[in-house]
């Protein structure tokens, strides 16, 4: 395996190991790192994470049972493909989900999170800016199901979340250190600005452009 992956790097022994390697597969995969139709063995991946092999298949054996990836018999796991007619529908559905939630969001803001909240939001930006996709992806998750927690609606976040678990955002790994990556990573902070004034309206805006990018920016194609 000749190309670079950001997301696959040696790890320091940790009790969490395999969770740690199934994260970072994850991020390489819905960032484009790791491209579809792309098959990777568990023994390379292992000498790349500078771990034992064990672990790496227990983290690849759990991303195929997430649709990941698919086993290849005497070859390795292949990076598995989501058509466009699919991911046009998981945005569709995100779209129906969580701009209408940022009304209730703005609603019930809680002020004494605020700082909580703006550390996530510096932590996108970051991520960003060093070129970290993993931990990116990680703190992009965490804020934004942090934010429709505050509805109180548990099944809400549980859908949203495993939404955005299937979504892949092949172009990302090709946008660091552009300005259409740092535009969205600061988006996430205008929407905190917004719901913390308690202007839901553009708040729900502002995330409907921002779910947008997922067929724009996040697929490689300019956006208006």
């Amino acid at each position: 395996m000749s190309e670079t992956l950001q997301s696959v790097q040696p790890l320091a022994p940790a009790t969490n190991l395999r969770d740690r390697i199934e994260d970072a597969l994850a991020a390489a995969i819905v960032s484009g790192e790791m491209p579809p139709g792309r098959v990777y063995s568990a023994p390379t991946l292992s000498q790349r994470f500078g771990v034992s092999v064990t672990h790496v298949r227990e983290a690849l054996l759990n991303l195929e049972k997430r649709g990941f990836v698919e086993a290849m018999r005497n070859k390795g796991f292949r990076v598995t493909e989501v058509s466009e007619v699919d991911l046009k529908d998981i945005v569709d559905v995100r779209l129906l989900l969580e701009p209408p939630s940022m009304a209730a969001v703005a609603d019930a803001f809680p002020q004494e999170r605020l700082e909580e909240f703006r550390e996530l939001a510096e932590a996108i930006v970051q991520g960003a800016a060093d070129g970290d996709l993993a931990r990116y992806l990680a703190a992009d998750t965490a804020f934004h199901t942090a934010l429709l927690g505050v509805t109180g609606n548990g099944r809400l976040v549980e859908t949203v979340a495993h939404l955005r678990a299937e979504t892949r955002l092949v172009g990302l790994a090709d946008l660091l250190h552009t300005p259409e990556l740092t535009a969205s990573a600061r988006e996430h902070s205008e929407l905190l600005d917004l719901l913390a004034a308690g202007r839901g309206a553009d708040a729900e805006r502002l995330m409907r452009r921002h779910i947008q990018h997922v067929l724009g920016w996040w697929q490689g194609r300019p956006e208006a």
